[in-house]
Formats: C-alpha cells, structure tokens, sequence
C-alpha cells in the first residue's frame, strides 16, 4: 500500500512540475520522497523543488509553490485524495503530504493481519550477493572486534536476504603463511616443553593459555617417538593441527552467536590448485605485471591505486595481495552480482589496491564493495580492558557471549554506525532492566505476548475494530511509528547499516511503553479493547520482524 502511494505521488509530482513549468519538458526528473523527523513536517517531504528552482530561475520556496498549487489540484482529482489529506510547502522550499487518518488505520489493520503485505520486498530481484566477513587468521581466539564485524555482517546478509537478494556467508580462512608457520612454531615449543625440553618461543611467536592447551592436546594425540620413527615433519603436523584446533574453535563462537557461515575458503585450496600462478599469468597478458628489482609488480595505478604493488617478492614469495586477487578472481566466476568484503580499520589502506586487482579482472563497476568496521572496547566497571592479541591477553568473543548472551551480544554490537567506534559497556549488558536497550525491546514484545495470551484465556467476544477510536497522540505516534518500519529497511540495506534497525526498534519499543503507561488495553470497553488489541498485534508483528533480521529472539516471557 506504501509502495503504490509513493509510487502515485512520484508520477503527480512529476506531472505538476511539468505542468508548472514546461521548459522541463526534456529534462528527466528524479523525485524522491523521505520521511520528515520532525512529524509536524508531515509524513512524506520532497526537495523537488531545490533540485529544479536554478533551471527555473526561481527561488526554492516560490518553486515549491508553484508545484504546489498544481498538486493540490492534481490530487482533489485522483485517488490519491482518499490518502494525502494535506499538501502544504514549508520554508526554504519543501514539499510536504501528510495522510488521511482513514489510510493511517487501514494500514494499520494490515499490519496486524496481514503483516507479510505490509513487511515485505523483492528490491533484490534474486541478485547474487556473496558477504565476507570476520576472516580472522586462524592463529588465535575471536576477540570482540571479530564479533562485532560478525554480528553486523550477518545482520546485513538477514536484511539483503529480506530484500530478495541471494545471500552467500562466507569465511577466507588464511591457512597459510609466515603467520602460520609463527603459530606453529609457537606450540610446537610449548610441545617440547611438555615433555619436559627445554623451548623458546620464536620472536614472532603467539603466547596465551591457548596455545599451551592445543600443545597439550596435541600431546595427547600424538608421540614423539613415533612422528620421529615415521620421519614426518613435525612442525608441519603441528602448524595444521593447531590450524584446524582453532578454526574449530571459531566456528563454535561464532555459531553461540548466532552467525552460520555458507562456505569456510581456504586459501591452501588456492595454492594447491595453483589459482595464485594462473591469475598473474592472467594479469601479465594485459600487459598490468612487471619485474623491478627481482619483485614481480601489479601496475595498480592503472586504476587508480597511488602506487604500483608488490605481488611477490625477490624472495619467491607471495604478497597479502596475490592469494586475494586469485580469491576475487574466484568469486567473479562464482557468479556472483555484488561482493562485499567486512574488514577492520587496520585494512583502509589496502582498499584502493584490491579494488585497483578486482577492475583489472574485468569486475563491473560496483562489483566490490569494502566496508570498514570500526573497533570495540570492551568496558567493565567503568574502566577500559587493555587487549594485546599476540600476547593472548584480551576478553575473547566466546567469554563475553558467555557472559551476557547471544542476543545481547549481537545488539551492542549493532548500536553504532560502522564508521564509529563501539564502547561496550559490560556491566549495561549484563543488567536485566530498562537501561539494557535489549531488555527493553523484549520487555516490550514479552508484555504485548502476555496481554494477548490473558485476552485469550478472558475469551470476551470482541466487536469488530472501531479504528476510530484509536485518537490520542500515543496512539497516533504509535501508528506512525509502525509504518515507518519499510523505509527504515531500506536505509539499512541500501547503506548497509544494521545500526538503523536498532534504533528504530528502541524508538518503536519506546513509542509502545509510552502508550501503554496511559492507556489499558484490556477493559470493560469492549470496543475500546478490540482496537486497542489490534494496535499492539501490529506492534508485537513489526518487534518481532525487526528483531529476527537482527538475529536476536523475541521471548514471551522475561
């Protein structure tokens, strides 16, 4: 219904511009319509009139009025003037409609029935989107940085699901490397000393009780004697034990927080298939590799990069950038519409050169697109957690999910923008009050669960819906909040920020406790109880939506 009004609007409006100022003629138009903040501004608002006033050689305000005039009498004569009950221009120059209270209350009836019509798009049309996201070396634990690139990740692929897009979740597991071979060069001395040799970590090594735990349980599956008597390569069984030791462990963390990963990629599938080779092959016949100093370089600034890179160096080896380049290459024939990359702020400088890899591969415009989380402190007691990952001393993802929930964990994750960094204060978390903004978005479903589960055991024959009833300023920014829930999905998947929906869901949760502090729903007034029933239905069906796209669950009971 939503959509179809828009769409109505859109195409008067153009047709009142026209109307009032026909030079426009050949000039095509893009009409946008967004939702006021302030409500006394209307429901829709357009700019239309900032767009055109310079071709018109008019101010803005005048612009505005004069498509205006033309609208208002455009629309007396459509249908449309059974849902905009106003049209008024407000200073410099916007355009403002506001609804009927009749289609306030159809739309309303509609979301607490039929709420799939109301809540749902296809804006996606089945594209393919493949999410990368997380991708820690598997050389240690997930910290809460992981976490949060993991809770806004899957909140993404769950919002671009719901748009009709065909999601893929995926993990780059780095399982090869100077990291790797630090790793395990790292329990193999805690190994040896296991058995009671005397070890020393490499300079580059890994500490933390978790590399003495895989050295231990490598102990336990293993013995020395007869790796020596086979004449393996100890340190090689040791660095892919421990590999898949931790990988084992992520994946445990990241399914207590609720993400499920589509595909886990290892890079060794990469190199033993010798895609790294192939595509710099690729990349030397467009003439885009040469040789400098016994390096092989990528002539990135062909594509705008602000220098040429190294993709292996004098020594043979392989830079970051060439695995990644042989992955991207990968997910092109994986034919994939749009690909999106989540990484950390340690990563912005690294953007340019993989895009500048990714246009040389012949990927369309947009293909790529690179999105940087910003990091997590963790706060406990009011005071900052000092982290250090190489060292082994910081608060992992698995210990804080275990000590506030996965529901509470995802949305602190989700409650700032990607482009700010996320305090995250422990003891809030752990609170089970109105302070906790989970526990006060489920406070909020838990009691509209209870009072439609003792309407049911009441079993009062209700009248049929008086929607008219529904008049008091609560009531009414209850409403209008509700039907602002698809404009608020489609800023969050067009920007990919999950951040939006949190604080919709605040602002709906706040809008219904406001209401409810003034207003019984369960009376005598069986009228009053019927429509009022209703009202909360399409509160409890929009929490539930908003909250099931976050990951979190939506509990009758607290």
């Amino acid at each position: 219904m939503l959509k179809k009004l828009k769409k109505d609007l859109i195409v008067s409006i153009n047709k009142s511009i026209l109307s009032s100022f026909p030079s426009l003629k050949d000039r095509p138009l893009r009409v946008h319509l967004d939702i006021p903040k302030d409500r006394n501004n209307g429901h829709l608002s357009t700019n239309a009139a900032f767009q055109i006033s310079s071709l018109v050689e008019e101010s803005p305000l005048k612009t505005a009025e004069l498509i205006c005039e033309s609208l208002s009498a455009r629309l007396k004569k459509s249908k449309l003037q059974n849902r905009i009950m106003k049209v008024e221009v407000r200073k410099p120059g916007f355009i403002n409609f506001f609804y009927t209270r009749n289609f306030l209350y159809r739309l309303l009836r509609v979301i607490a029935d039929s709420p799939n019509k109301f809540i749902s798009s296809n804006s996606g049309k089945g594209m393919k989107v493949q999410i990368e996201f997380v991708s820690a070396n598997p050389t240690g634990l997930l910290s809460i940085a992981h976490g949060r690139q993991a809770a806004v990740g899957d909140a993404i692929a769950g919002i671009l699901n719901f748009h009709g897009y065909k999601v893929t979740r995926e993990y780059f597991i780095n399982d090869e490397g100077n990291q790797i071979d630090a790793l395990g060069k790292s329990v193999m001395a805690r190994y040896l000393e296991l058995q009671g040799k005397e070890a020393s970590l490499p300079e580059d090594g890994y500490e933390g009780a978790y590399i003495i735990d895989i050295a231990r349980k490598f102990t336990n599956k293993f013995n020395k004697n007869s790796l020596d008597k086979k004449k393996l390569n100890t340190l090689k069984i040791v660095s892919m034990f421990s590999v898949k030791r931790i990988m084992d462990e992520i994946k445990e963390d990241l399914e207590a927080l609720g993400v499920h990963m589509d595909v886990w990629f290892s890079q060794k599938k990469l190199s033993r298939a010798d895609k790294i080779g192939q595509v710099i092959k690729e990349l030397k016949k467009k003439g885009l590799i040469y040789k400098k100093d016994n390096a092989l370089w990528f002539k990135s600034t062909r594509f705008g990069d602000d220098k040429d890179r190294v993709i292996r160096k004098s020594s043979g080896e392989y830079t970051y950038l060439a695995p990644d380049i042989a992955y991207h290459k990968n997910k092109l024939e994986r034919k994939f519409g749009k690909v999106i990359n989540i990484w950390g702020p340690d990563h912005h400088g690294y953007i340019a050169r993989l895009q500048a890899a990714v246009s040389a591969l012949g990927a369309p415009e947009g293909f790529l697109e690179i999105l940087i989380i910003q990091l997590a402190t963790l706060y406990k007691n009011g005071r900052p957690v000092s982290m250090s990952t190489r060292k082994g001393q910081y608060i992992t993802l698995k210990e804080l999910t275990q000590e506030v929930g996965k529901d509470v964990a995802r949305f602190f994750f989700l409650m700032r923008k990607r482009s700010s960094h996320l305090d995250f204060d422990l003891e809030l978390a752990k609170k089970r009050s109105m302070d906790n903004p989970v526990y006060y978005i489920q406070y909020a479903y838990a009691r509209i669960s209870g009072i439609i589960e003792l309407e049911k055991k009441e079993a009062k024959k209700l009248p049929r819906c008086k929607y008219a009833l529904l008049d008091k300023p609560e009531e009414l920014n209850l409403i209008m909040t509700l039907i602002e829930f698809p404009a608020v999905l489609e800023s969050s998947a067009a920007s990919f920020e999950p951040y939006y929906l949190t604080v919709y869901l605040r602002q709906l949760a706040d809008a219904f406790h406001s209401f409810y502090q003034k207003n019984r729903v369960l009376s005598d007034d069986l009228a009053m109880t019927a429509v009022r029933l209703k009202l909360i239905k399409a509160v409890r069906n929009v929490l539930h939506k908003g909250l099931n796209l976050l990951g979190v669950s939506s509990p009758v009971k607290m």
